[in-house]
């Protein structure tokens, strides 16, 4: 029986949350190189303009097919949500990120074998409080979130954030960035949207 939300058929235009996690719960990344590393393949395939490897080769661009709005690293999981323009983009994207990262996990750790349990899953997010709250929910991830460097968060807050993300999707939905780091930091409300999203994502 296919893992809940392994969505195959993807909608164009719509924001979906993007997450996998490590093979029977395994660490995806040991120090901080390998997430610098990790950062750097997402930079990789969105890029405001293409990327060559060494050689002069062109990675494949994926930006206009796909932006990619906040994410968090954990260490054992990452969590994305992304604006698909193309029903292949998050596929791609994902596919493209995770073959070129196994390959260097594998060889820095010398070990085979896949890194993620199955397919990634991914949810389609429909209506604007979904997203504010998706967003709340991927930087939360990490208790000490304000500072975890390996997340989107302080993209939110800085006046130049990098260019490789879009927060600006999210932001015109605040009247400024204040606003949202307060709306982030509200717990009055976190547990009852954590647990509502938890659910969401085991069902749909």
């Amino acid at each position: 029986m296919p893992g809940r939300n392994t969505r195959k058929v993807f909608v164009e235009n719509h924001f979906y949350h993007l997450y996998n996690r490590g093979w029977n719960r395994s660490e995806l990344f040991l120090d901080d190189a390998d997430y610098r590393y990790f950062e750097k393949l997402m930079e990789r395939y969105v890029s405001v303009a293409p990327v060559a490897d060494e050689k002069g080769r062109l990675y494949p661009h994926l930006r206009p097919e796909l932006d990619l709005v906040a994410y968090c690293l954990m260490p054992n999981h990452f969590h994305m949500l992304v604006c698909i323009r193309t029903e292949s983009a998050a596929t791609k994207f994902i596919s493209s990120v995770m073959t070129a990262y196994t390959m260097y996990f594998n060889k820095k750790y010398k070990r085979r074998g896949p890194l993620c349990e199955n397919r990634f899953k991914a949810v389609i997010i429909l209506q604007d409080d979904q997203l504010m709250h998706i967003t709340r929910y991927i930087h939360l991830n990490k208790a000490d979130y304000k500072t975890w460097p390996w997340s989107s968060y302080r993209d939110y807050l800085n006046e130049n954030p990098r260019n490789w993300l879009e927060p600006g999707l999210i932001l015109e939905l605040f009247p400024s960035k204040p606003p949202y780091a307060e709306f982030v930091d509200d717990c009055a409300g976190v547990q009852r949207e954590h647990d509502s999203i938890k659910k969401e994502l085991a069902n749909a």
